[in-house]
């Protein structure tokens, strides 16, 4: 805190309260009889007065605030006791130091303290050595973007997975037939469960078919295998929620009274329009109604897009320019030498890394965000500081809420109703997860080498390490390190250079059988 010379130099901020308390006590310590009794007294009758008034004030502050605030009082009075005061309100002999506090980048203060400063500090390193590495690389290898990279003539052979993609629509039709059958009571439960497993199924089966069939490319099938494990995922929400709805229609009809429990403001009712809404909403758990928003915000929706076209642009670039080059010049990390691919793992692991957040703002951010809005839907908790996770089992539930919510709603309660364990529905829930991850990489590279599989189960350790640690180190951020360490420094960028030397192995036994 700077020493002022004079009270006109001093802090200019109090409460009238501190002000108040202040000149009460130093008029009663001489008083009331103004500044001819405060000429009268010796200064240190004065500063003694000084003292007594900063005790009088209590809870106004503390240590130096107290005196700030007497300061205050000081500079904003007009009668003499005031003046005189402030000639000893930092005196040598006033005590600096009055309360325990600890630094502010200690281990048990830091989280308590704003960093807003050490943050726009390594926004503003990340730009300056971002930039230097754009310009060095662009000196060194120039212009490395392919003309193709977003339109080519090459894309005309994958209109197969186009009009795959067009023909989707068609399993949640039926799934609605069927429900709706169900519901004027004209098949059994055991024939509406085994349609929709037969619909869900073929909801999958069918894209998976079209793309092995087909010398698409690799991000057209990644495209369309995401679009039919939406749909799935979403049809089976329709059934099992349609399914537990009819259940508890039934047990109202007997005379128990579940809505208020189970907080069902509607009734059972199979409605197309509510399914179409379902299908295109943000959403992976289907319900009659969801909570809307009273108007589009078409400003707002036009600058999400403007944003969304810019991450996208430098999601490519950073593809184009950085991650192929690596890639193509690397051998296979497990036929190679350990510390050479080690080597290429981490120096693909930073743009890897730029290109994963970049998708996540993209997607999960930008574009649900802009499908929420176009279609008021008002639930817009897509994810959550899922960053600040402290250990792999938190990310995985706070990361892709909506996946998050369908996993709970439709797989980990059901396993805990029917008598699974805890544990035993986690894995369970792990393999579903990692079946789906592989079908989204493995069936557009043509090979199923269990990659991406094998990644997702390896977060089941995981989540075991982590939370061991959380109970050991309490508050501690080392599950949050090693999530970071495994899953995007080095699990991601291990499974990239995987699939490439085999999708590029698969390519030349191709070329060189025919």
């Amino acid at each position: 805190m700077a020493i002022c010379n004079s009270p006109v130099s001093m802090a200019t901020s109090s409460s009238r309260h501190a002000d108040s308390d202040l000149d009460f006590s130093i008029r009663k310590r001489f008083g009331g009889k103004g500044k001819a009794v405060a000429d009268s007294e010796t200064e240190t009758e004065t500063a003694a007065a000084v003292l007594e008034a900063e005790k009088s004030v209590g809870e106004a502050g503390s240590g130096d605030d107290r005196v700030e605030s007497g300061i205050q009082v000081v500079r904003n009075g007009e009668n003499g006791v005031r003046e005189v005061a402030a000639k000893f309100a930092y005196r040598p002999c006033a005590p600096a130091h009055r309360k325990v506090k600890e630094s502010p980048l200690s281990s048990d203060a830091i989280f308590r303290q704003s960093h807003a400063g050490l943050f726009n500090l390594c926004i503003v390193v990340l730009v300056a050595v971002n930039s230097r590495l754009i310009i060095e690389n662009l000196m060194k290898y120039g212009w490395l973007i392919r003309a193709g990279f977003w339109f080519s003539s090459k894309s005309l052979r994958d209109w197969p997975l186009f009009m795959c993609c067009l023909t989707l629509p068609i399993f949640p039709l039926a799934a609605f037939v069927v429900e709706k059958l169900a519901q004027q009571k004209y098949i059994s439960e055991l024939v509406v469960v085994s349609l929709h497993i037969i619909i869900t199924t073929a909801a999958v089966l069918f894209p998976v078919l079209v793309i092995l069939r087909c010398d698409s490319a690799v991000l057209s099938g990644v495209t369309l295998m995401l679009f039919a494990c939406i749909v799935w995922l979403k049809l089976v929400s329709f059934a099992h929620s349609n399914y537990d709805m009819r259940a508890v229609a039934k047990l109202i009809d007997k005379g128990d009274d579940l809505s208020t429990a189970l907080n069902m403001d509607h009734p059972y009712d199979v409605n197309f329009k509510s399914l179409a809404y379902f299908m295109v909403a943000p959403t992976l758990c289907y319900q009659p109604s969801y909570p809307r928003t009273t108007c589009i915000r078409k400003g707002w929706v036009f600058r999400q897009f403007v944003k969304l076209a810019i991450f996208t642009g430098v999601m490519g670039f950073i593809i184009e320019q950085y991650i192929n080059p690596i890639v193509q010049n690397s051998q296979h990390p497990l036929k190679g030498n350990f510390f050479y691919a080690l080597e290429r793992v981490l120096k693909l692991s930073v743009p890897n890394l730029y290109v994963w957040l970049c998708m996540f703002y993209c997607f999960f951010h930008l574009w649900l965000n802009i499908l929420a809005e176009l279609l008021r839907f008002g639930d817009r908790e897509f994810y959550k500081d899922w960053w600040n996770a402290k250990t792999v089992e938190e990310y995985w539930r706070m990361w892709n809420m909506p996946v998050h919510k369908w996993m709970v709603r439709h797989l980990y309660f059901p396993c805990l109703r029917n008598g699974i364990s805890k544990g035993v529905s986690v894995v369970i829930a792990f393999i579903i997860s990692a079946i789906f991850h592989e079908l989204c990489i493995a069936v557009p590279c043509h090979m199923f080498k269990l990659w991406a599989f094998i990644g997702i189960m390896f977060q089941v350790p995981l989540v075991l390490v982590t939370n061991y640690l959380q109970n050991k180190f309490r508050s501690s951020m080392v599950g949050n390190m090693i999530f970071w360490l495994f899953f995007s420094i080095l699990g991601q960028p291990m499974c990239v250079l995987l699939y490439y030397h085999d999708l590029m192995n698969r390519k030349e036994t191709t070329e060189s059988s025919l």
